[in-house]
Formats: C-alpha cells, structure tokens, sequence
C-alpha cells in the first residue's frame, strides 16, 4: 500500500509542530524552574516536583506582599496621625499670642471664619455672630473645637452680595 505524498508531508509537518511544541514547553519549565529558589540545586527534580515547587514558591511570595502591603497601609496611617498630630500642635503654637481669624471665600456666597484665641481669652463668639449679622451675613452653622488651651471657631455663612464683604468683615474684626 502506497501512501499518498499528502498525507506524509501532513504526517511529518504534525511531528515537527509537536516536536517544536516539545521544546517550546521544555524551555519555558526550564524557564521557570531557573526563577524558584532551590533547596539542592545540583540534584534533578522531576517535572511535577518543579511545578508543585513553583506553585508553592508563588504563594509564599503572594502572602509576603500582602502582609507587606498591610504593615505599608499601618505606617501610613501612623505617619498620617503623627503629622496630624504636628499639625495642632503648630497651630497651637500660632494662636497663643492674641486671636487669629481667618476669612474663606467658599464660592460666590459662602464665606468661612475660622477664629482662634486660647481658652482663657475673653474674646466672645457672639461678638463675632453679632458683627456678622450687623453685616447682613446669614450663618449656616457655627461650630468650636477645643485643642489643648486653644478653642477654634468655625462659623459657615452665606452673604447676599459678595461685593468686598470678606474685606469688610476682617477689618471690623481686626478693629474688635
């Protein structure tokens, strides 16, 4: 029985696709195998040995990031807390001499106060609610955080006419 040219050419085009699939796949074990630290580098291991080392090596690296990204979260958290912390101390450090105020234009019509003056001062915050109505501001809320001896208010207001009532305000309370 003869066999058709074909059918030999195909025959023999399928062993070498196989034979290159072969290396391909030896190459790529070997491949890997180079990447995974070995307990007896000298001594052969069988193939499924390797992948089960490769397997096990992977997931050792894997909890080793987590765990890393979870002690990277922490010390950020802690860096957060500790600049924080510096950042109410600098403030405290500012506001000890007389009170401090700040004047925030948040959009067209919104302003913010922010008054700081030590605990023991006798600057009033009705004086400051006082002069804000006398100068047609409605307040939204009003709010005080006390940090160590400093008191910090913080007063959101909505104003009509934006015209230079910031500038009016800070001078009146310069003046008070």
């Amino acid at each position: 029985m003869e066999e058709n040219p074909s059918s030999s050419s195909r025959t023999t085009d399928r062993k070498l696709i196989e034979r290159n699939r072969r290396y391909q796949m030896k190459a790529l074990y070997s491949k890997l195998n180079s990447l995974v630290p070995h307990q007896s580098p000298r001594e052969a291991i069988p193939l499924p040995d390797q992948l089960e080392e490769a397997t096990s090596y992977i997931k050792k690296l894997q909890m080793k990031l987590e765990k890393m990204k979870e002690k990277k979260d922490s010390l950020i958290a802690t860096n957060n807390q500790r600049s924080n912390f510096i950042q109410r101390r600098e403030m405290i450090k500012r506001s000890k001499s007389s009170p401090r105020f700040e004047i925030l234009e948040v959009g067209t019509i919104a302003l913010q106060v922010v008054l700081r003056t030590e605990s023991d001062s006798e600057f009033s915050l009705t004086d400051i609610i006082r002069l804000l109505h006398e100068e047609g501001v409605d307040i939204v809320t009003a709010n005080y955080t006390v940090v160590e001896d400093v008191v910090i208010h913080t007063i959101h207001c909505e104003v009509e006419e934006s015209v230079n009532v910031a500038a009016m305000i800070s001078e009146r309370l310069k003046r008070l």
